[in-house]
């Protein structure tokens, strides 16, 4: 890994390649024009912000997940701002409603509680309740919004007719990581639940976890799944993906510090899967590595582990093609979604600084972290 051509560049470091970027927002642009659905980016998956001005064309908004993700999608986005909570506080009520175009609550007891007053704050606030269809075929049962006991929204069983005269939209979230034939299946089972609501509604959000930009993904079927929605019902459809706008977009650049050997090979990195990879932690997922292939594939095997005193601060078990080095760069792709939003402090290590290679080439450190941003988070 000796002649990675960002070797100049601080590590750790996570590394946004601007011409990935665009190529996912111009599918993204594709299906929203060809469904007619307006398409949010999920601040929760993708919220590097520093990017924003190359998303805007191709996205509608951003959907959020409370005040401060609301505020960021105001303040740096400056287009549609849609605000789902599985409860809100009353004293962040009236702020989030005036800088939020829809704002879905997760039960009608908070629906009751604090619709009238985010409508006093702002009249043209659109309001929708998030239900639950009670299927899904999410891979991971901690991602399963629709599981056993989900606190996601509402269920039919404990749906409160009366509220939805407050009602202008509907609100499901059911896919992880899926395919068009999941949000098929998923919507046969909305429809069949809710579709007597649902002329009544100006509008459907369909919610995240569409893996749109995966290789493979029947971009055409899910624009026809929209359109056919789209004329049956005459509502405006939303889409809210954030791991797909972010999908394989860049890395995290990563230096070896020690080579230790207890049975096996063990690199420690200047990161952590704790701190700076958490997915890989709890999905969990192996994090390709560049240049580097499973166990055994390739002549020198190596397990990669962070440098935090947790036990389990371990990467996986990789093999390379020559021996690694003290001082190698360790390159983990696709490492802009789900990993900065994620990212701490843990154990006092430091957050990897951010860089952009922009359109033009030119690759530039666009935020650095210091000992401030540890202590400053704490008191």
């Amino acid at each position: 890994m000796k002649n990675i051509q960002y070797t100049y560049l601080p590590s750790p470091c996570w590394l946004l390649e601007e011409d990935r970027l665009q190529k996912n927002l111009l599918l993204i642009e594709h299906i929203r024009r060809q469904s007619g659905a307006k398409v949010l980016l999920a601040l929760k998956g993708y919220a590097l912000w520093k990017s924003f001005e190359l998303c805007k064309p191709y996205l509608n908004g951003c959907c959020a997940s409370g005040l401060h993700e609301a505020k960021l999608a105001y303040e740096t986005f400056g287009k549609e701002v849609h605000t789902y909570a599985p409860a809100f506080k009353e004293e962040e009520i009236e702020e989030i409603a005036t800088i939020s175009h829809h704002m879905v609550f997760n039960s009608a007891h908070q629906l009751r509680k604090f619709g009238e007053i985010a409508k006093s704050v702002n009249p043209n606030l659109s309001l929708g309740l998030r239900v639950n269809p009670e299927y899904s075929e999410s891979p991971k049962e901690i991602y399963n919004p629709c599981g056993l006991y989900s606190r996601l929204g509402t269920t039919l069983q404990n749906l409160d007719e009366d509220v939805l005269s407050f009602c202008e939209g509907l609100h499901f979230h059911a896919l992880c990581e899926q395919s068009a034939d999941a949000l098929e299946k998923v919507l046969e089972h909305f429809e069949a639940k809710f579709g007597k609501y649902i002329p009544q509604m100006k509008w459907i959000n369909f919610g995240g976890g569409h893996h749109i930009t995966r290789k493979g993904y029947d971009v055409d079927k899910l624009i026809q799944l929209i359109k056919a929605f789209k004329a049956k019902y005459n509502v405006e459809v939303y889409l809210e993906p954030g791991e797909a706008i972010g999908w394989e977009t860049g890395s995290l650049i990563t230096t070896v510090l020690d080579i230790v050997h207890n049975g096996i090979d063990i690199a420690i990195l200047d990161s952590s899967a704790e701190a700076h990879m958490p997915d890989t932690i709890i999905m969990p997922y192996r994090a390709e590595v560049l240049g580097a292939g499973k166990t055994n594939e390739k002549q020198h095997n190596y397990r990669l582990a962070g440098n935090t005193c947790l036990a389990g601060d371990i990467m996986g078990d990789y093999s390379f093609d020559a021996p690694l080095n003290i001082g190698d760069k360790v390159i983990f792709e696709d490492q802009m979604h789900y990993t900065m939003v994620k990212a701490t402090t843990f154990n006092g290590i430091k957050l990897p600084s951010i860089a952009i290679k922009k359109l033009d080439g030119s690759i530039g450190v666009v935020r650095e972290f210091d000992y401030e941003d540890f202590k400053n988070r704490l008191s």
